[in-house]
């Protein structure tokens, strides 16, 4: 490695890749920064929030990740004489007291709150709240940001994945080599697996975060086999079954490469049929392998198909195997393999297969997850909310665009059927305002105040909970394997029709009446009244 780059560049607790320096920001943080020093402003209390406005992928929930990752940030800031010096020459400036303050910089008089990982979240609802001095809080913008928005993405299109593909299928993530970047490859092996894979070929991800690792092989092994090389035994005894098949067309090289994979991984055997041609070939040379892996007590595996009408194909495989049970007198062995599909697959491919019909048992997604290729940026802001006592708010000609002021504490509360029915979010600084069990509260829509419901929720959960507090973590981070079962468990309290992929239901975020005042007041006050003539 690069020196300098060891210097900033480390494996975290959970071997994740993490750029541990205070300059993994932009350089209007660092501006502003000085900016706040020379103006007096930088010890001044400040409350920031991250949200997102818009829903990604055209749907209705979105996934939040990344929590642990800030978390450990957190704990490594501090910058060193280096970082110290190279700002220096980027802000040109020689302010000595400045500089001293930036080289004895901590974070023990910052709080950050965090929605749990793995948790649906709806725009609009803060999933971080950071609160400290200004010129610290200001900082930190750029970091967090990168840190939850590619994590929240991921995680919230594998769990669109899984909506489409149904719970019984196998979800494979194949995206490594096509991910942006090794940190972008490793990222997106973690958070496809929290938002609901199965698995992941990548092996360096297995390693780090314990996901479990699947593959097979590629169309350079079977091309690797010709039909002159010698015959195993076992490729042999593949070959007498095939000819009880009647697999005259079939190619001798690609039931070599299918033996031998077999003998090397007989507990693992999933063989790709399409290198030469599925139905004439590839399925023929892997029924002929399975009947020898059956008959010395191995298991039959798989199949994996690569190219192709994939529902056409998959049927068809299946029909096969059941012919050639028949016909091997197995029983209903081979009609029991398992088939893979891969190939560009996208979340409209695994909708049409379900509407088409298939015999799919799993499938490997590589490009269209890991580079979010619907949508390659989630949109989260970080936003001033409060300074000191005074709410704070950005206006914008772009209604939707406009900032709620003051800290907010969110709520989700959950009906009879225990299924989720609405978000709201209430003021932080008033105790009284929280919504209980059992009870009526008062629901407003954040932009027409006209628009009310009272909802009497069976349990309230409470969705900003503190991380980090007096320099240390107050929360302990969880594996990625909690944070895959919170994910499916609250994407279990969620409607259907909140999920689905074609004109998703809006899913109710609104704040409560002491909040829609709150924010009435201080609009009325930051807004200017225009003068025409």
């Amino acid at each position: 490695m690069d020196p300098v780059m060891a210097n900033t560049v480390t494996l975290n607790s959970t071997g994740q890749p993490l750029v541990k320096s205070p300059l993994l920001t932009d350089l209007y943080q660092l501006s502003m920064m000085y900016a706040y020093w020379k103006a007096g402003k930088a010890s001044e209390r400040s409350v920031f929030e991250l949200f997102f406005r818009k829903c990604p992928f055209r749907g209705e929930f979105a996934i939040f990740c990344g929590a642990g990752d800030i978390a450990r940030y957190l704990s490594d800031f501090a910058f060193s004489d280096d970082d110290v010096e190279y700002v220096e020459s980027v802000l040109q400036t020689k302010d000595a007291s400045f500089l001293a303050f930036l080289r004895n910089l901590r974070l023990d008089d910052v709080t950050v709150y965090a929605v749990e990982e793995g948790r649906a979240v709806f725009p609009r609802t803060p999933l971080l709240r950071v609160e400290g001095p200004l010129m610290k809080c200001q900082l930190l913008e750029t970091a967090l940001l990168n840190m939850v928005n590619f994590a929240s993405l991921v995680a919230t299109n594998a769990a669109r994945f899984r909506i489409a593909a149904g719970d019984q299928a196998s979800l494979l993530e194949f995206g490594l080599r096509r991910a942006q970047g090794v940190d972008g490859g490793l990222s997106a092996s973690r958070y496809s697996y929290a938002g609901g894979f199965d698995g992941t070929s990548n092996v360096l991800a297995g390693k780090l975060f314990g996901i479990p690792v699947r593959g097979t092989f590629a169309h350079a092994y079977v091309t690797s086999f010709a039909d002159t090389d010698t015959m195993t035994p076992r490729a042999r005894r593949a070959h007498a079954f095939r000819e009880k098949i009647d697999g005259s067309g079939a190619h001798d090289g690609e039931l070599l490469a299918f033996a031998s994979f077999a003998e090397s991984f007989p507990e693992r055997f999933i063989a790709l049929i399409d290198t030469y041609d599925t139905l004439h070939s590839g399925i023929i040379n892997y029924a002929a392998v399975a009947a020898v892996q059956h008959e010395e007590g191995l298991p039959i595996g798989g199949v994996r198909i690569d190219s192709g009408d994939l529902a056409y194909l998959s049927r068809e495989c299946r029909r096969l195997l059941i012919e050639y049970d028949t016909i091997l007198g197995l029983e209903g062995v081979l009609s029991k393999a398992t088939i893979v599909a891969s190939n560009e697959i996208d979340v409209a491919t695994l909708l049409a297969l379900q509407q088409q019909g298939h015999s799919i048992d799993a499938f490997g997604i590589g490009t269209r997850l890991v580079t979010c290729s619907d949508q390659p940026a989630m949109g989260c802001v970080y936003k001033l909310v409060q300074l000191g006592d005074d709410p704070r708010m950005k206006l914008s000609e772009e209604l939707s665009k406009e900032t709620l002021p003051g800290v907010k504490m969110p709520f989700r509360l959950l009906g009879q059927a225990g299924g989720a029915i609405v978000d709201v979010l209430c003021r932080g600084d008033d105790a009284d305002d929280r919504p209980q069990a059992k009870e009526r509260f008062l629901c407003i829509h954040p932009s027409d105040p006209d628009r009310r419901i009272h909802a009497v929720p069976s349990v309230v959960q409470e969705l900003l909970l503190p991380l980090w507090k007096d320099g240390k973590i107050v929360r302990e981070t969880e594996d990625i394997h909690a944070v895959r079962r919170r994910v499916l468990a609250d994407l279990a309290i969620l409607r259907d029709d909140y999920k689905r992929t074609l004109n998703p239901t809006p899913y109710k975020v609104s704040l409560s009446a002491a909040m829609a005042e709150m924010y009435r007041k201080v609009r009325a006050k930051t807004a200017r009244v225009a003068e025409i003539s």
